[in-house]
């Protein structure tokens, strides 16, 4: 089933569960941060750093869960992928318009989320995820 998967939707499954270990690894981090006082106070206490990491972890192991089903065709979870990037143009947009002088990040944050979609919603892709 690989041979027949597109080399987008593998690029696009790889950097899905780098991201997913990415926020493992910084929750992780964050876990064993809580000893730190200034970063406790920053953040609103040793409970709400504790929260935020595991929060973290867990968000990463769906995103490792969701990268494995790309690879496997799970349309299930193109349209998981699918729908996170949506929100996360809309959210780019709102933030653009919000934030003017940040706005060039966002753009960035749009654009690879629209390469994102056609990467998944190509031709190839779609037969990959009907098989």
């Amino acid at each position: 089933m690989a041979n027949d998967r597109p080399g987008g939707v593998t690029l696009v499954a790889v950097l899905t569960w780098i991201s997913g270990l990415f926020d493992v690894i910084g929750g992780t981090i964050l876990l064993f941060q809580t000893s730190v006082a200034a970063t406790v106070e920053q953040f609103g206490g040793a409970s709400a750093l504790i929260t935020s990491a595991i929060i973290s972890i867990l968000i990463g192991l769906i995103v490792i869960i969701v990268a494995g089903g790309l690879l496997r065709g799970s349309s299930g979870a193109r349209t998981i992928v699918t729908v996170v990037q949506v929100l996360s143009i809309g959210t780019s947009i709102f933030l653009a318009i919000a934030h003017p002088a940040q706005a060039i990040g966002e753009f960035f944050s749009i654009a690879i989320a629209v390469i994102v979609l056609a990467i998944l919603w190509t031709g190839r892709a779609s037969a990959f995820f009907r098989h």
